[in-house]
């Protein structure tokens, strides 16, 4: 999903444009390395063993790296709407249109209108920051999923 520039004031606004900027244009991941980072990880003590002893990546770390902050109030959010709307067997697709407003035509996913509306940048903008955090912050190993919680 390409970053359009109407979508960066709702990224600056949300403190994200700094991880947008994180792409195949400014970051590079050294896989020899991060597989080097891998087999030293002992998930039991959440640390790595290095040559010069156990280290680890503290929550100032990732702020630091990915610029992000981490002071002010928590996002957080109640889950009983979603829940509710699993409860009664709707689909999830149902949920994603209620949350982000509308879905975009198969033929058009991922490419904002150059005449889009407002509404329709918001929309965009709540899908593109779903998607930087699905395939950044919290990807699994296929980096193409997300729970929609």
């Amino acid at each position: 999903m390409p970053l359009h520039e109407r979508i960066i004031p709702y990224l600056e606004t949300a403190g994200l444009y700094h991880l947008a900027r994180l792409n195949s244009q400014w970051f590079w991941v050294d896989e020899a390395l991060l597989s080097a980072f891998i087999e030293r990880w002992r998930p039991e003590t959440h640390t790595f063993h290095m040559p010069f002893g156990e280290c680890t990546i503290t929550l100032q770390d990732v702020a630091y790296q990915l610029g992000l902050l981490i002071d002010g109030a928590p996002v957080s959010g109640c889950l009983t709407e979603f829940e509710n709307l699993m409860e009664h067997g709707r689909p999830a697709w149902v949920w994603f249109r209620e949350l982000f407003g509308e879905l975009p035509p198969q033929s058009k996913r991922g490419v904002l209108p150059a005449d889009a509306t407002d509404e329709t940048v918001r929309v965009y903008a709540r899908a593109y920051i779903l998607m930087m955090l699905s395939s950044q912050l919290f990807a699994d190993k296929n980096a193409n999923r997300v729970h929609l919680r």
